[in-house]
């Protein structure tokens, strides 16, 4: 498996999704860490953050199906990247956290992935 993968994280709140292979919507169906004032104004670069979306019921499922289907695409003819977004609201918390999480399931895999994180670094949504 040669085909480079990349994988964005991002926040609908700031700007449009980015085009990708594979594209997940967080904001649903996953507990938004924002709605707790201690992890408001933190982002996945900090363990609290980590650890909250880590322990969201459903989230190391969908970590594993999201890796497994990006074996699948790089298992398929084409040579072409594989682009993966991720999103949540904001883009600081869920979808950034998700995005590594991934990242670390394909290296397990022995697939090499980039990480880009869009939005993390934005200011926060206030909602």
């Amino acid at each position: 498996m040669t085909a480079p993968v990349r994988i964005t994280s991002f926040g609908y709140g700031h700007d449009v999704p980015p085009a990708a292979h594979l594209s997940f919507d967080l904001r649903h169906h996953f507990r938004d860490p924002h709605v707790s004032p201690e992890l408001r104004y933190l982002t996945a670069r900090d363990n609290e953050v980590r650890e909250a979306v880590l322990r969201t019921q459903g989230i190391p499922a969908l970590v594993e199906a999201i890796s497994d289907a990006v074996v699948a695409y790089l298992h398929g003819p084409g040579d072409q990247a594989v682009e993966v977004a991720v999103g949540c609201a904001g883009g600081r918390h869920r979808a950034a956290v998700v995005a590594e999480a991934i990242r670390t399931a394909l290296t397990d895999e022995d697939v090499v992935a980039t990480v880009v994180h869009r939005d993390l670094d934005k200011p926060v949504i206030n909602r």
